[in-house]
């Protein structure tokens, strides 16, 4: 599995249901250029799934 990375985005490129409830960033997990992850509202929790979903590609 290629690795995964953060990407942050800010503003407009927030889903509208986020900038509705205040958040005007979110953070997705992306994988050779593929989003593998929904948008996530804080970067501990981007974070936390990332390593999450690493160590489950390393076990399989």
């Amino acid at each position: 599995m290629a690795p995964i990375t953060i990407m942050s985005v800010i503003g407009s490129a927030v889903p509208a249901s986020l900038r509705k409830s205040g958040l005007l960033a979110c953070w997705y997990l992306v994988s050779d250029g593929e989003p593998v992850s929904g948008p996530l509202t804080s970067l501990p929790a981007a974070q936390a799934l990332a390593h999450h979903l690493q160590n489950a590609s390393l076990h399989a």
